[in-house]
């Protein structure tokens, strides 16, 4: 009896977070090696499928780079980074559209198994709009976001329809190009006005410590974050995600949150109780 009176009360806790984020628009980015896990998977589609039953707005952006790497040594092609962006040349390109649009499929359709309503964008939707970035090395066909197709993503949005986003773009020669998966999530909320961006990662949060599991950091500052960047407290590939919140809080914005996506139903204890499980950074 106290494990359902206990499930009723988190139900109770919930309600004025269900009631606040009723129509809002949520923007949630999953990729890396936990899109390869299928019970992690499975737990982060239920949750956003239930997000999207309480009227919350959800985009779902997914990255890809494990599957693409992987298929890129199958294929005996070299995955080469600079600057931690993919260099993106024609035969990569060819892979990454290709294994991107399987993941999309996947998604939806498991999605769509799980009672969810789902509409899967790929990258030949001329949704995001991109032209050639610009670097130190150059970087083949990869882009830098421009615009964004908002009408068309509200249309499904309207419609109750979970919107599954691939980070592909065009370029106004009709060009496809790659993106970064964050930088696509970020650009998508701030174009959006979300209410909120959410990454989900492998790992805790933003920890003070890296080898402390109890020095989360449950609340930082745009200018905390500056300031803990430049103290190399927060580093390596945490410093993309975080530069990714702030770009999409100094858009518009409203909260964003790193969460640890590997915490059985994490979106749902981040975004529906008082305490939250990561991280989450605010402007200021």
């Amino acid at each position: 009896m106290e494990k359902v009176i206990k499930k009723a009360s988190v139900l109770i806790e919930a309600i004025p977070y269900i009631h606040a984020f009723r129509r809002k628009v949520f923007v949630i980015k999953y990729g890396g090696s936990i899109l390869d896990n299928d019970v992690i998977r499975k737990n982060v589609l239920e949750d956003i499928i239930f997000l999207s039953y309480v009227g919350i707005r959800t985009i779902l952006v997914h990255g890809g780079g494990p599957h693409i790497s992987g298929r890129l040594k199958e294929a005996g092609l070299k995955s080469e980074f600079h600057e931690g962006i993919r260099v993106t040349d024609k035969e990569t390109l060819q892979i990454v559209s290709e294994e991107l649009g399987k993941l999309n499929k996947k998604i939806v359709k498991e999605i769509k198994e799980l009672k969810g309503d789902v509409t899967g964008l790929k990258g030949d939707e001329n949704i995001i709009h991109v032209k050639k970035r610009k670097a130190s090395k150059d970087l083949g066909f990869v882009g830098t976001i421009t615009d964004i197709e908002k009408e068309a993503l509200n249309d499904h949005l309207k419609k109750g329809h979970i919107t599954v986003v691939s980070p592909m773009g065009i370029s106004i020669e009709k060009q496809p190009h790659n993106i970064n998966a964050d930088e696509v999530a970020s650009a998508i909320a701030a174009s959006m006005g979300a209410e909120k961006l959410v990454l989900l990662t492998n790992v805790q949060g933003v920890m003070r410590t890296q080898e402390d599991k109890e020095s989360l950091i449950s609340t930082l500052t745009t200018e905390e974050t500056a300031n803990l960047i430049k103290l190399n407290v927060i580093q390596g590939g945490m410093i993309p995600k975080v530069v990714s919140c702030v770009e999409a809080l100094n858009g518009g914005v409203k909260k964003t949150h790193i969460v640890d996506a590997r915490i059985q139903h994490a979106l749902l204890l981040e975004i529906f109780t008082d305490k939250g499980i990561g991280t989450q950074i605010l402007k200021g």
